[in-house]
């Protein structure tokens, strides 16, 4: 990614790149040592991506685009928001309501009832407070982007079918006790494939500008 990055031109195509990765966490510019709580054998990969640390491993949709925001006219904070709506329409085609939460990027299910359409009181609001609050929530999907030249990589991770024990190693995304789930866990049963096809089709569409 950094090196298409660095290279590439104004007549440079964006690129969307979906894969699997092996076991790893990755620890962002922002990470902090005491959040990797026991990685054990599983590596840990230091970044450039914004964020503190996450985990990556099989079962898992990753999805890293390759945007040229000058040329898509639009700026970060859209890019970010852009995303997240793909992941939300993603799971909505899984029968899943996603959420974001004010303060802290990424998409949120309830654990009590993942396809409620109810609003969530910690959805992002103008008088929100900025200390996330995760009660009731699982996280499902994970965030962190760079920028260089205005064009991005890094991206997206939508948990499909993993082993989420890694995720007890650690802070995830430097907070203490946030839980996070996948999608067999809330009941979808889906293939990785299938997980992918839909994602990728929904970056796309909501990337394009």
């Amino acid at each position: 990614m950094q090196d298409f990055t660095a290279s590439r031109t104004h007549e440079t195509l964006d690129e969307l790149w979906i894969c699997e990765h092996s076991a790893v966490f990755t620890q962002g510019l922002a990470g902090h040592t005491n959040h990797l709580l026991a990685p054990g054998d599983i590596p840990v990969v230091p970044t450039n991506r914004g964020g503190q640390v996450t985990f990556h491993g099989p079962g898992q949709v990753v999805g890293y685009p390759l945007i040229d925001l000058k040329r898509a006219g639009y700026y970060v904070k859209e890019y970010v928001y852009r995303i997240e709506e793909a992941v939300i329409r993603t799971l909505g085609q899984f029968g899943i309501t996603g959420h974001r939460v004010a303060g802290a990027p990424g998409i949120y299910v309830r654990l009590d009832d993942p396809r409620s359409h109810a609003m969530l009181t910690q959805r992002p609001q103008k008088d929100a407070s900025k200390d996330p609050d995760f009660a009731g929530l699982g996280k499902i999907a994970a965030l962190g982007i760079k920028v260089s030249r205005h064009c991005t990589y890094h991206g997206v991770a939508l948990n499909v079918l993993m082993d989420l024990s890694p995720y007890q190693r650690i802070n995830p995304c430097g907070y203490r006790g946030l839980q996070t789930i996948d999608l067999s866990t809330i009941g979808v049963s889906i293939s990785w494939q299938e997980a992918a096809d839909v994602l990728s089709h929904k970056l796309v569409t909501h990337l394009t500008p």
